[in-house]
């Protein structure tokens, strides 16, 4: 089997004893390296005054670690700027909140052509490589110029913009065209899939290929059927990849984590009152603030629940150094004192805030007590804490998942999570009203339903499925 090389922002490198960070993709990758032999390239996460030195590589049996630092100015311009100021907004249909430069566009530019020069002398000619996220979009193009002709694949974690979303942005064409690079295009769902296609013809720049009876021509995955596509002059593949979890690693660790200390001192701080959690990155697509809103709107509605409830919100800082990353912190915080002023009694607080991140172990603990799971992102590629909240469960007494119809999980979780609309306070919170009064029974069938799908098509399943198309 030829060499996997995989290619990131960032590398979650293994511990002492070589076990990758735990987390569905980083196992997944890691097998697939460990069974093929290969690459991990990325980002180390430092930066430095001058141009960085020559890539420091980590040996780990079979795997390569392959680590290059940026200067400050690179990270200004690529991560913090085009990427996360540019793309990141765009492609969650926010144009409010994208500001668009030439200087931070060049700087992203330029960062693709550093990681590939970098890679090439590494490349064997029979490599597979596999590129992520929307950071590096022109690596394979800038790989192609310098006459790699291996297959390349690239996924795509967060969501495919509509064409009028995606127009808007000054060089979309250039970012279309860097696609075209790539051999087959990883979406997490079919709509992402079909918005991505709809893109190129509203354009003119390509369509899918069409048999002599003019049926589409599709490539076979086990998530459903993608397209084979001409554009620009190439032709390649696309299809839907719904990234999973590690689904039955979840389950024990849940179980595992039900007994110990920290779990049972928040069973035991909460004095029987229902366990509402939401754990997202402070980010402005989680919808955190339209959540708490529906939150309050609820205790509104149904005051005879007042004090039989708690909220507990974990959402760790993020990407503090962009200004609406800032400022939303602030704001939510400011959001969470406020519902506690209005609402709390002196043995009862409405919301919990948690601003830091928690163990995997913990939130897994805090998952199997909680009642209720609140996933209401706005938009969202997948959104995994939905996945792992439903396999944290007790199969005997489950919680129910309140999910945003925005998030590409919707789209494998439908009969068993309870659907909303995080644009509409009142739905939301009839939802959660909805949730919290399920008899037993109906909890227990919706789970079943969504956990039979979750551990059909783990984070291994997916990452089988993807190469394999990309191999074939």
């Amino acid at each position: 089997m030829s060499r996997l090389i995989v290619v990131s922002n960032r590398v979650p490198l293994p511990d002492r004893n070589g076990q990758p960070p735990a987390g569905g993709l980083a196992v997944a990758v890691h097998s697939a390296l460990k069974a093929n032999g290969g690459i991990w390239m990325g980002w180390t996460g430092e930066t430095v005054e001058e141009e960085p030195g020559p890539p420091t590589v980590r040996e780990d049996g079979a795997i390569s670690y392959v680590l290059t630092d940026l200067t400050q100015r690179d990270v200004d311009e690529y991560y913090n700027g085009f990427a996360n100021r540019v793309l990141w907004p765009i492609f969650h249909m926010r144009l409010d909140l994208a500001e668009y430069a030439r200087r931070e566009m060049a700087g992203y530019f330029r960062v693709n052509r550093l990681f590939a020069d970098r890679l090439v002398p590494m490349l064997q000619p029979d490599d597979v490589i596999w590129v992520h996220d929307y950071h590096l979009i022109p690596l394979a193009d800038e790989l192609r110029k310098r006459g790699v002709r291996n297959r390349i694949g690239y996924f795509l974690h967060i969501p495919w913009p509509p064409a009028d979303i995606l127009f808007a942005m000054p060089i979309y064409d250039t970012i279309l065209r860097a696609l075209s690079a790539y051999d087959l295009i990883g979406f997490q769902t079919d709509y992402d899939l079909e918005n991505f296609i709809g893109c190129l013809q509203r354009d003119g720049a390509g369509d899918t290929l069409r048999a002599a009876d003019g049926r589409q021509v599709t490539i076979g995955n086990n998530t459903g059927a993608g397209a084979r596509i001409a554009a620009y002059g190439r032709e390649f593949a696309a299809a839907a990849f719904p990234i999973g979890i590690d689904t039955a690693g979840f389950e024990r660790l849940s179980a595992k984590v039900a007994t110990r200390e920290p779990v049972q001192a928040m069973r035991q701080s909460l004095g029987g009152r229902a366990l509402i959690i939401g754990v997202d990155r402070l980010d402005y697509s989680k919808g955190i603030q339209q959540r708490i809103d529906a939150y309050e709107r609820f205790l509104e509605n149904n005051p005879a629940d007042r004090g039989r409830v708690t909220m507990l919100q974990v959402a760790p800082k993020s990407r503090s150094e962009v200004p609406e990353y800032k400022a939303m912190q602030d704001a939510v915080a400011t959001q969470c004192g406020q519902v506690n002023g209005r609402h709390g009694t002196i043995d009862w607080v409405p919301i919990r805030y948690v601003n830091r991140s928690l163990t995997r172990g913990l939130l897994a603990g805090l998952y199997r007590e909680a009642r209720v799971g609140l996933v209401t992102p706005l938009r969202d590629g997948m959104n995994l804490v939905a996945k792992e909240f439903v396999a944290a469960q007790d199969p005997a007494d489950p919680g129910v998942l309140v999910l945003s119809r925005f998030a590409g999980a919707a789209r494998e979780l439908a009969g068993g999570a309870v659907f909303c609309n995080p644009y509409d306070t009142e739905q939301t919170a009839s939802a959660i009203g909805q949730a919290l009064s399920m008899p037993l029974e109906e909890r227990q069938r919706r789970w079943e339903r969504m956990i039979a799908r979750l551990r059909d098509y783990d984070v291994a399943h997916w990452c089988r499925d993807y190469l394999g198309a990309l191999r074939a």
